[in-house]
Order: structure tokens, then sequence, then C-alpha cells
């Protein structure tokens, strides 16, 4: 009975659990691209027209295919928990699924700013419901809903009463440890969700840009401009809930309408960001200054749906993000020469 009206409550709050809609995740970095053809002699353009064709595509194809991953990553099939007594494991509620809810891998997404270094030892944590300094509706009745549920480990590890286990995912052995770059963890820090000190969406864009520096691959290039979840202040004031999803499709509606692209506000943007040192290859700083601000300058969108001041936020935040992907796009064309 509580888990039935449990799910009746998160149906009729879901809708706030999303980030930058996939849409706009998409849209971030095709816009990226195109700025940088409208800029070439400011930017990594004729490397980057170089690299298209390497890949035997036109300019246009690759921005869609680096696009596409970019909006690929809200459906990652890579984090499962699993209750507490029977052991089952899914990788979203079911209160979830009927709404399109992000699955929990989402969870990976954030950069809390609002805390300082977290217990992996990164200099900002991830998502953890414990440390949470704002939150709603959503947060509160996702932690009453997982708790005491664990973080899939694969067969032989964790289970539920009576050694169930319905193991799907070892999101412990392979997710968490993709993302636990320069820092260290112990499964204990994921036995109970409530708990869970997710690791930061910083290490998710490293260890897809090691990758991506690994193999060349298009694709694996812009599983890292998922990071501009960076520049959504709901991933670093650190919440599932607080208007989340209504700021979300206001982004996307207006995209067009209100020229949250705007060539200017980019250039501008482009300003605000200290370039990635060619000869490092962590992109961490570079997407940490993209956090810190829309922690600095976007809070007002957790508390306010009215619509200047959610354009007000968003003429900074999506130029900032396109910035980002320029910057990194700028970073990865040299990175591999």
């Amino acid at each position: 009975m509580k888990k039935q009206f449990l799910t009746a409550l998160l149906l009729l709050s879901a809708s706030q659990a999303n980030a930058f809609s996939q849409e706009t995740h998409k849209r971030i970095v095709i816009d990226a691209v195109n700025y940088m053809q409208q800029h070439p002699s400011s930017t990594q353009f004729s490397a980057l027209t170089r690299y298209a064709q390497q890949n035997n595509m036109t300019i246009t194809q690759l921005a869609e295919v680096l696009g596409q991953a970019a909006y690929d990553v809200d459906d990652f099939e890579d984090t499962f928990f699993c209750g507490n007594v029977i052991g089952s494991c899914v990788q979203a509620p079911i209160w979830g699924a009927a709404e399109s809810i992000v699955k929990y891998t989402s969870y990976w997404h954030f950069q809390n700013h609002t805390q300082g270094a977290d217990q992996h030892g990164n200099d900002f944590g991830g998502y953890n419901y414990q440390k949470l300094t704002v939150w709603g509706i959503v947060d509160n009745l996702a932690s009453i809903w997982l708790k005491g549920d664990y973080l899939d480990d694969g067969q032989g590890g964790e289970t539920g009463w009576f050694n169930a286990d319905s193991s799907k995912y070892n999101s412990y052995g392979i997710t968490e440890a993709n993302y636990r770059i320069d820092s260290q963890s112990n499964y204990s820090m994921y036995d109970d969700f409530e708990e869970m000190p997710f690791q930061p969406i910083d290490n998710l864009g490293q260890y897809w840009y090691q990758s991506y520096l690994q193999s060349g691959n298009p694709q694996v290039l812009g599983f890292v401009f998922h990071t501009t979840d960076l520049l959504q202040p709901h991933h670093t004031w650190t919440t599932s809930a607080l208007n989340h999803a209504s700021w979300e499709s206001w982004v996307k509606d207006y995209y067009d309408q209100e020229q949250l692209n705007d060539t200017v506000l980019i250039t501008q943007a482009m300003q605000t960001f200290s370039p990635l040192d060619i000869n490092s290859q962590d992109v961490r700083p570079l997407l940490t200054q993209g956090g810190a601000f829309s922690y600095a300058q976007g809070g007002i969108v957790l508390n306010s749906k009215d619509h200047y001041d959610r354009l007000d936020t968003a003429k900074q935040v999506i130029p900032h993000a396109i910035a980002m992907v320029i910057h990194l796009l700028n970073h990865a064309m040299v990175a591999r020469q």
C-alpha cells in the first residue's frame, strides 16, 4: 500500500525529474558546430572539417552525430538499483517509465556546488540525497521509494533477503568504476540509496574524453557534451525537483523564439572561460568553470516560473553551454594531432 501511495504521488510530480531536455542537449552541440563554421579564424573549424572528412562525413553530418550522442547519454542502460528485500534490479522506477523520466543513470549528471569535496576526494561531489541543501518532493519521495536499495554490483555481490539476486548489470564495477577518475570508492558507499555519493558529472565527461582520445570516435566525443548539464542550475544546486522540468520545458519551447543561441552572447561567453591547456588531457577544469557559472547565476529558476526571470537566466546559461562545447571541440581537435 505504501508503494502504491508513493507511486501516485510521484506520478503527480514526476515531470520535475528531468534536466536540459535531450533535444536541448543536441541543439546546443549543433549550435556550437555552427558557431565554429561562422568563426573559422577564432576556432579550430579547419581541424574540425578535417576530422569530419576523416570520418567520411560532412560538417552537418558530424554535428548531427555529436549532438545525437549528447542526447543519448540520458538513455544509457548502465545504472540499476536493486530492492533490499527481493533483490530485483531495475534501471528506472515504474512511476518514471510511465512519465518518460530519465533513467537512474541521471544520478551521475550532477556537480554539487553547494558542498565542497566529497568522500571520494572529488573537489565537488555529485548527487547525494543525504548532502542536499535544496530539495523538493521528487528528491524526498525517491529517497523513500528507494530506501535501503543498493547499486547493482553484479552476480555474486550484494543481495536481498535469503540471497535473492537478480543482477542486471554491474553498475558499481563498470559505471561507477569508469567515473571514479582520480578518486576512491568502496561498495559500502552504495549499499543504501539515500546515502549514495554519486560521482560528479565532470568525471563522466573526463571518462568519455579519455575514451575519445584513445579511439577518435565521434560518437564517444559526443557523449562528453552531455556535460552541458553543468549549465543547468538544478544540476549544480543539485535537486531533482524545484521547477526542474518546467524550466527544462521552457528552455526547449523558447530556444528559438527568444534566440537563446544568439551569436553575440556566445562570443561574450567564450571570453569568460579559461581555455584548456593544450598539453593537458584533463577537461574537468573547464567543466567546473561551467558549473560554477550556472551555480552563481541561475539559482532563481529553482524558485521562480516568471518568464523574464527564466529569460534572464537562459540568456546566460545557454550561450555559456554552447561556448563550453566550442572550447571542448577546440581542444579535442588538436589534442589527438
